[in-house]
């Protein structure tokens, strides 16, 4: 599907209520589990350890980190939408809610989909509220759900 680009983050308007496309699949690797690992300190055997979560996971293998995969939002929303004008700045605000419904399996292969729940002027920004849902190849579940905001900044 290719990038939907929008003049000015008003054009997100139309998309209220709806879904606004869906990213490209992207591999999760164990060397990004590693670095992702080493850069956050949390280096537990779940998400190293291949020999040991064969053995003594119920995953039968290494997973990655859910705030991996939520860290990830804000790289595959690019393969879906772009705003080309009207900001001099777009900045990650926060979350309302996330959960992580099930694992990323080293080797999965994930991709998001979004979706405006509310868009609303802040004075000196524009704030988009989004639903991303990110899902693994291969899983019924969804293995994040996120509630997320965005301001861009006139």
């Amino acid at each position: 599907m290719p990038v939907l680009t929008l003049e000015t983050p008003n054009a997100l308007k139309e998309f209220l209520g709806k879904e606004i496309g869906v990213s490209d699949w992207l591999v999760i690797t164990q060397e990004r589990i590693n670095k992702f690992a080493e850069a956050t300190e949390d280096r537990q055997w779940i998400h190293m350890d291949r020999e040991r979560a064969q053995r003594e996971s119920p995953f039968k293998g290494t997973i990655a980190h859910g705030f991996l995969t939520l860290s990830l939002v804000s790289h595959l929303i690019k393969d879906v939408v772009r705003i080309s004008g009207g900001t001099r700045l777009a900045i990650n605000y926060g979350l309302n809610r996330v959960r992580f419904p099930s694992p990323v399996r080293e080797g999965s292969k994930i991709r998001a989909r979004f979706s405006l729940v509310s868009f609303q002027d802040r004075g000196e920004a524009q704030e988009a509220v989004f639903t991303c849902a990110v899902e693994c190849d291969g899983s019924s579940k969804p293995c994040c759900v996120a509630e997320w905001i965005v301001r861009y900044y006139k």
